[in-house]
């Protein structure tokens, strides 16, 4: 590829017209660099001309940036400020000029189309809220969610974070452990989920896992069900997602008013060891984060028809539904398989509802390029801009679709943050070339750095993405695990928060994303520790040892491999194999759902320990997949790495 030749190159139109220019302008300063270092030097100044350009609603407007008191590991923002971040959202719907515009188009993978505009949308907010209040649920309570994206979801997150409870959104594919795991952590009471919803043209029984679940979660009361058909609702504890609607009759619940650093979602992210992480995030930190990385990176207008395609279970769905609502743009939703019936669904709704802004995983790119001429059946000459995130994209599949998508002249947003940080941490804006596969900027107001394991910068290497300081948008701390959240991101280095993702950044200031520094599973977008997939694998009675690694794949941008030992009572390994290696695949997918399912399974007679009798994921993912091994001086079995190199499928 010739990446000069497929780098992105700004007109004067595509910057004088943006969000970006639009802050600059409100700054008084020259340019975008000026911008950036008004938000590292006062960032004050900073946050508060991104309200107003926002339009971020407060019932009492902050009198500060952050508390100076406070650690940076827990900083406390917006001093003196008070408000709800839902009131920004329904804003829209009480200014005559937006009322009546759609604020959800929502697709089902059948191709029945509902939606909502601005003004009905806070008024079913409130309605809902109201019934849920008269259910019993009070702020503070943790709510889990459990729906595929569409109306009613976001109807219902909306309603949830806008009394004052605290949302617990889950993966609509998640299996039955996964799903006690996150909400017996979170110690929920209530949870509004889907009876299921098709895929493929298959039901997803989503009733049927949680009500497993249920068994085992000791604390949740009541489950609030949007039926997909007429399924019988038979447990006293069981309300029906109308019925909430109705229960208040004609009364609404306007949102509460609260501080900026009161909690509105906890939401689950794995990590390499232990239980997954609750992550927190804030009324005043998260929505505003997001509100802007939608002006300044995805140059998000009102009016404009966002689309990108994401589960409400995950960060990106809460991402996606602020990158529209906050600024008064219409959200289309899609809940099916992108390439149902075929690989020209993508295109074609695109062309059916004039989406301007179109954001999609590299794992989908991937699949639409494989599919090229299937995949450009539809007219996707509305889109303005592309956007694409949740793992590390090859430069080549990013031409493709800056080329094929965005017909060689829209540009396409490289984005990269997490759950833990709301938004971006490295992205790109329209001021600046872009090249593939690359970001163009660090975030304003997140000082962002290269760094090696001292914690000094550096260029031209491959270095840990690290934070310098407290930002805005950053995790409150992990649910009820202040120590796991230090020891996660401040201990390493202290004072600097060590991300966990490894970057490359030229002298030019252009950033590569170069993969995980951790063991962090991240499949299809997806991610997952390996201690979840293993502590699952040794379930099975004929199983002794397991360990759990990412493989780079083609399609899925990572599949799951799981290496394990059979019990000394079982078959011979090379005997068990073919059964054995059935048997976890089936068992895995099971617990944690179809899109864990390993891509391989292999049979060994040991892994590769320290003398500690730690398995080394690290020697068996370099192993596997004909990498450096590194230092092995503290393996006590180094004929294991041998062994693993010899594997069917191993490079």
């Amino acid at each position: 590829m010739d990446a000069m030749a497929d780098t992105w190159n700004p007109v004067p139109g595509d910057w004088d017209s943006s969000g970006v220019a639009g802050l600059v302008r409100a700054l008084g300063v020259a340019g975008y660099d000026d911008l950036l270092a008004v938000a590292r030097q006062d960032p004050w100044r900073y946050w508060r001309t991104v309200m107003q350009e926002a339009d971020f609603v407060w019932e009492t407007p902050p009198t500060a940036y952050m508390e100076a008191a406070t650690r940076p590991e827990f900083p406390r923002w917006f001093p003196g400020g008070r408000l709800n971040w839902v009131n920004s959202v329904l804003a829209w719907g009480g200014r005559p000029d937006t009322r009546t515009r759609r604020a959800i188009v929502a697709e089902r993978e059948d191709g029945r189309i509902t939606s909502i505009g601005y003004e009905e949308l806070g008024a079913q907010v409130k309605r809902f809220a109201a019934g849920l209040a008269a259910l019993g649920v009070a702020r503070g309570d943790r709510v889990g969610l459990l729906m595929e994206t569409g109306v009613e979801s976001i109807i219902s997150l909306l309603a949830v974070a806008s009394m004052g409870a605290i949302v617990v959104p889950l993966f609509s594919g998640f299996g039955v452990d996964a799903i006690v795991a996150r909400l017996s952590a979170a110690e929920a009471s209530w949870t509004i989920a889907s009876t299921g919803f098709r895929r493929r043209g298959k039901l997803v029984d989503v009733q049927g896992a949680l009500r497993a679940a249920w068994e085992r979660l000791p604390t949740l009361r009541h489950v609030v069900w949007k039926r997909e058909g007429d399924e019988t609702l038979g447990d006293t504890r069981d309300v029906d997602w109308r019925q909430v609607m109705e229960m208040a009759c004609d009364s609404r619940l306007e949102p509460v008013v609260l501080d900026p650093n009161d909690p509105f979602m906890v939401i689950y992210t794995s990590g390499t060891t232990g239980k997954p992480k609750g992550v927190v995030h804030t009324h005043g930190s998260f929505p505003l984060k997001i509100a802007h990385d939608a002006i300044v990176h995805f140059d998000v207008r009102p009016g404009d028809v966002f689309c990108w395609p994401a589960d409400m279970g995950w960060i990106a769905g809460t991402l996606v539904v602020g990158s529209a609502l906050l600024r008064g743009a219409t959200l289309v939703c899609y809940d099916g398989a992108p390439d149902y019936p075929d690989w020209s669904r993508m295109s074609r709704l695109i062309e059916r509802h004039g989406i301007t802004h179109y954001g999609s995983a590299p794992t989908l790119i991937r699949g639409l390029a494989n599919h090229e001429d299937l995949a450009l059946q539809g007219d996707v000459s509305t889109v303005r801009l592309l956007i694409t995130a949740g793992e590390a994209i090859d430069p080549e599949h990013f031409a493709w679709f800056q080329r094929r998508f965005g017909r060689g002249t829209q540009p396409v947003i490289n984005y990269t943050g997490g759950t833990e940080v709301s938004g971006a941490l490295l992205s790109s804006v329209v001021s600046r070339a872009i090249p593939p596969g690359g970001f163009n900027t660090v975030s304003p107001g997140v000082d962002v750095d290269v760094v090696d394991a001292q914690g000094r910068p550096i260029t031209g290497a491959v270095g840990e993405v690290a934070v310098r300081g407290p930002f805005i948008g950053m995790t409150q701390s992990f649910w009820k695990d202040d120590a796991r959240y230090l020891d996660t991101y401040w201990n390493t280095i202290p004072g600097i928060w060590v991300h966990g993702d490894l970057a490359l950044r030229r002298p030019d200031g252009v950033f590569f994303m170069m993969g995980r520094s951790d063991d962090t599973l991240k499949v299809a977008g997806k991610r997952l520790g390996p201690a979840e997939v293993e502590e699952v694998v040794l379930e099975l009675p004929r199983i002794a040892e397991a360990a759990a690694i990412g493989v780079d794949d083609a399609d899925k941008g990572q599949k799951l491999v799981v290496f394990i030992v059979a019990r000394p009572d079982a078959a011979d390994a090379a005997d068990a194999a073919p059964g054995l290696g059935q048997e976890v695949m089936q068992h895995v997918d099971k617990r944690l759902g179809r899109p864990f399912r390993p891509g391989a399974v292999h049979v060994v007679s040991q892994l590769p320990k320290t003398r500690s009798s730690k398995i080394m994921r690290r020697v068996i993912r370099s192993a596997y997949c004909g990498l450096p091994a590194g230092d092995l001086s503290s393996l006590d079995n180094p004929a294991a790495v041998e062994e693993i190199r010899q594997l069917p499928g191993a490079a």
